[in-house]
């Protein structure tokens, strides 16, 4: 038994699991959801608000519209872990809902000049919403299921990809039908209220530091040691490895494949949904690092692979690899500093998150860059590209461009075997 579980009975003998259980899986479902119908909408906000802005830059601004939400995420994460306790997690998780909402209404109100900043600003307060939902559900799930830590992240967080599957769905159907953009993205704002309704009246418990009698002292002294070091700096790879090409998906491989890029999304969230509620006997028989390992060196082969992916079962084939690899990084990498580093609490795990959010704040625009001038390369040049009229040739710069954008994230996890080799070789040779 880990010494974070001293009194797991008492600590959680009083609260409803199944509601708090619940409410938690929602309302990282409904963040899935929003990323979801914001990747199936960008094609549109760059040709609608940023083709007319700076054309040969447009891409770099829908990147960053992409990947600031990340960025409110991290921020709201590290300072609302530390203060957790002391604000209450019945507090946080229904104005996770509010600030859902507010952040879409003022996506959909954005119009004229301005129309760049307003977006912008929109996806930051979802994002802070975001933020909020992960400052609460990871020490709740850990302080509710002491003994299950690996097995119930995993659960939990197999419905972020089940909120992007829903989400993308819902985005090809009303695409399909002629549905706008608007229409498409104010879905999100349905689950995000029920998240508010299902948080009235319940009773939420204190994180699972304060429970086992932990204090605020020994929380922060964890930040110092050097194994905690490396495994944050390793989440910055992991998410940026599974989050930043799931954004892009949609915008970047549609010109290359064959198909809607969405499709491949809500595929590979399809894998990671089932194979997310089987990573107990995974991690029995590999262990944490282990299976981050694995994970690793598939979602490099995986990326590279959809860098080269020309057709719709290559496409696909590549996805898999992709989706399998990244199916278990981030609730893994989440479980391994909570088991490792119990006396860190919220802090520690809110922190392995910020890292993750951060590092797709700065990965997304990069590949946006990375897009722009394999786009402008190809055409000739600038001029040449903005003389580019609609048709095959548009069409073929672009998917150079996109394929280059992912070949570069295809190193970000290849670093990690290293890292994680060495770290799962030390673990073996202590155990014997």
């Amino acid at each position: 038994m880990s010494s974070a579980a001293v009194k797991p009975a008492e600590s959680v003998s009083t609260y409803n699991r199944k509601r708090l259980f619940l409410v938690s899986l929602l309302a990282l479902f409904t963040a899935g959801v929003g990323a979801s119908l914001r990747s199936n909408i960008a094609d549109d906000l760059q040709r609608i608000f940023f083709d007319p802005i700076d054309k040969a830059h447009s891409a770099e601004m829908i990147g960053s519209v992409l990947g600031v939400p990340f960025l409110g995420y991290a921020f709201t994460i590290a300072i609302g872990s530390p203060l957790l306790d002391a604000i209450g997690m019945g507090v946080l998780l229904p104005m996770s809902g509010v600030l859902f909402i507010a952040g879409t209404l003022v996506i959909l109100f954005a119009s004229g000049p301005s129309a760049y900043t307003v977006i912008w600003s929109g996806a930051v307060i979802t994002g802070i919403g975001w933020g909020l939902v992960e400052t609460v559900i990871n020490p709740l799930t850990t302080t509710l299921y002491p003994e299950e830590k690996t097995a119930r992240l995993n659960t939990l967080h197999a419905w972020w990809p089940g909120g992007l599957i829903a989400g993308g769905l819902f985005g090809i159907w009303m695409g399909a039908m002629g549905q706008s953009w608007q229409v498409k993205l104010a879905a999100v704002m349905a689950p995000a209220a029920l998240v508010i309704v299902l948080c009235t009246g319940v009773k939420f418990p204190p994180t699972e530091r304060v429970s086992s009698g932990y204090s605020a002292g020994s929380m922060f002294r964890e930040l110092s040691k050097p194994m905690f070091l490396v495994l944050f700096c390793s989440m910055f790879l992991t998410a940026a490895s599974e989050l930043a090409p799931g954004q892009w998906v949609d915008l970047a491989l549609t010109r290359t494949v064959g198909m809607r890029g969405i499709w491949l999304l809500v595929y590979v969230s399809g894998l990671m949904f089932a194979m997310r509620h089987f990573a107990g006997p995974m991690v029995h028989k590999l262990s944490p690092i282990g299976l981050l390992w694995f994970s690793c060196l598939l979602a490099s082969a995986g990326l590279f692979a959809l860098s080269l992916a020309n057709s719709q079962v290559t496409g696909l084939l590549a996805a898999t690899v992709w989706g399998t690899g990244v199916c278990y990084m981030w609730p893994t990498m989440l479980a391994t500093a909570a088991e490792r580093f119990p006396r860190g609490g919220a802090l520690l795990i809110g922190l392995m998150g910020t890292a993750g959010t951060l590092s797709i704040n700065f990965v997304l625009p990069a590949m946006g860059k990375i897009f722009d001038a394999k786009k402008v390369q190809v055409a000739g040049g600038a001029a040449a590209f903005n003389a580019l009229q609609p048709g095959p040739e548009l069409e073929r710069v672009l998917g150079i461009a996109a394929q280059a954008s992912f070949r570069a994230v295809a190193i970000l996890p290849a670093l990690l075997l290293i890292v994680f080799g060495l770290i799962w070789a030390w673990d073996r040779r202590r155990a014997h």
